[in-house]
């Protein structure tokens, strides 16, 4: 019987941190330690997660109470009402001001935020212009085509993003194949590109589409959900990026730790009709604060703990491979994501086994490649750097066959 109770929360820890796929169960731990069990994942004396798995500090529910608590213990939270003042107005106002837009609004979900932007922008036009590896074209179930009535052109297959010579080449071939023309005068990009390993789309390239765009007068939309993510490691202010879009969507939970919610920024223009749209698609929510508060909260600094996540990340990628049989290399134009590899001499097993139990440091799985995804995020300031680089050191010696 005993068996049976921890046999489930192994499974979901297992999922969760994506090492289903490494061969091996692991031995009887204390699951109450473990986020999904039936005890609270950690208290607040208890030693504090670090993950290389997400781009944010994947609170479990107990940790995510204490921290609302935390946060109404230093200032009472003041609550909204559909949307209208307290945290969640305050929270609209900050990133209006960081993305340099005239307005902002929360929606319960990204989805929602990509797909209200473009139906938006362009009107009564159905065609819409996006990566083949975005989000909007691969993860939104179809709900430009049966919900707003778009239809998305992809572009730029087995690219990590597409250029101004990819986007000029696919209005071409779209224009000029087609008789009845039903109209196009939107623009997608997705930065960073999640399906891309977080690749950034450089300032260079957006400011080349941006300018062609404006000249053809299209409106151009950005998933920016992980936008400060990218903005550290490529030293480019938010402001500046965002200033190229007529409409900016940032997530609320990738790495700002609240447990879901969306910010879509924009002109007075569109974002005034976005209340609307979000009653008759079912997204008005009665209050958010408790999604909007902890946004808040974490949102306040980032931009400073992101730098030092960015100093921190790059040392101890640069100490882990001193060690043999390791190596960490960086994508092209990536972000907080790098490709960890072990020698076959070392067991992913064992060190992934032993960082878990031994350190409470999380690993994710191998792919196909024998490549594990390597994600650095703010967990990595929650311990002391020795200790981390310790705990790796002798795990490596643990994991060696």
């Amino acid at each position: 019987m005993e068996r049976t109770k921890t046999e489930h929360p192994r499974r979901e820890f297992l999922k969760k941190c994506g090492l289903t796929a490494v061969p091996f169960v692991l031995p009887a731990v204390d699951w109450s330690a473990i986020a999904g069990g039936t005890q609270p994942a950690r208290t607040i004396d208890s030693p504090k997660v670090v993950n290389f798995i997400f781009d944010g500090l994947s609170l479990s529910p107990s940790q995510y109470l204490e921290k609302l608590q935390e946060i109404n213990t230093a200032s009472p939270i003041e609550p909204d009402f559909y949307g209208n003042g307290g945290a969640t107005k305050a929270l609209e106002a900050s990133f209006a001001k960081i993305t340099g837009k005239e307005k902002a609004i929360y929606l319960p979900s990204g989805t929602m935020a990509n797909q209200l932007a473009i139906k938006l922008l362009s009107g009564g036009n159905t065609k819409i212009i996006v990566p083949e590896n975005s989000h909007v074209f691969r993860d939104e179930a179809d709900a430009a085509q049966s919900v707003h009535g778009k239809r998305l052109i992809p572009i730029g297959k087995e690219k990590a993003y597409y250029n101004l010579s990819d986007l000029k080449n696919a209005i071409a071939y779209t224009t000029n194949n087609e008789v009845f023309q039903s109209g196009l005068d939107t623009v997608v990009i997705e930065s960073p590109v999640r399906r891309a390993d977080g690749t950034f789309v450089p300032l260079k390239t957006v400011e080349a589409i941006s300018n062609y765009c404006k000249e053809r007068d299209y409106k151009l939309h950005l998933d920016g959900a992980r936008i400060h993510i990218a903005a550290a490691f490529h030293d480019v202010s938010i402001a500046e990026y965002a200033s190229y879009f007529d409409t900016v969507y940032i997530s609320l939970y990738k790495y700002l730790n609240a447990s879901g919610g969306a910010i879509l920024c924009g002109d007075a223009q569109i974002i005034d009709q976005m209340a609307h749209q979000i009653k008759i698609l079912g997204g008005a929510v009665f209050q958010s604060w408790n999604q909007t508060a902890v946004a808040l909260h974490y949102l306040n600094g980032i931009d400073e703990r992101w730098r030092e996540v960015v100093t921190v990340s790059k040392k101890l990628i640069q100490d882990l491979n001193k060690i043999k049989g390791v190596r960490i290399t960086s994508i092209h134009e990536g972000t907080n994501i790098f490709d960890l590899t072990l020698d076959e001499g070392i067991s992913l097993k064992k060190l992934a086994v032993y960082l878990y139990e031994t350190h409470s440091i999380w690993l994710g799985r191998a792919n196909e490649k024998g490549i594990v995804k390597f994600t650095v995020n703010e967990s990595i300031l929650s311990r002391d750097y020795d200790a981390i680089l310790k705990a790796w050191q002798s795990g490596i010696e643990q994991a060696r066959s």
